[in-house]
């Protein structure tokens, strides 16, 4: 097919309220959850441990400590079924890739340092 024509259909497919979060921010996601004929909204909140793909196939990873058990779920970021990713937190790591905190336990497997902003301090005159 053509380039033109793919990308033309594809951006009609693109998730108009793009939040922009990060790896390491900390995230709610709400998706659709569909049981028999009633429709539902489940929140999955965890960190952001990575992003992958581009376009349409662009997905992240967000995983959580349930019942002291890791659970990591991947996302599509254009899906129909996720509803909304609202941010909690935002994280500031120096890996694009979280996978170091599956080998942590207990608190340190969800903390990740909050972002700062960085003041410019004045230029103080000698």
């Amino acid at each position: 097919m053509n380039q033109a024509l793919l990308k033309k259909i594809e951006s009609e497919q693109f998730r108009k309220d793009d939040s922009k979060f990060a790896v390491g921010d900390s995230v709610k996601v709400h998706t659709k959850v569909v049981e028999g004929d009633k429709e539902r909204i489940q929140v999955f909140a965890g960190v952001v441990i990575g992003k992958r793909g581009t376009g349409l196939n662009e997905t992240f990873s967000v995983r959580r400590i349930s019942y002291g058990e890791g659970v990591e779920r991947i996302f599509p970021l254009h899906s129909p079924r996720v509803d909304k990713v609202e941010i909690e937190r935002e994280g500031s790591v120096r890996r694009a890739k979280l996978t170091y905190l599956r080998k942590r336990l207990g608190k340190g497997a969800t903390l990740v340092k909050e972002k700062t902003e960085k003041a410019a301090a004045p230029a103080a005159a000698k």
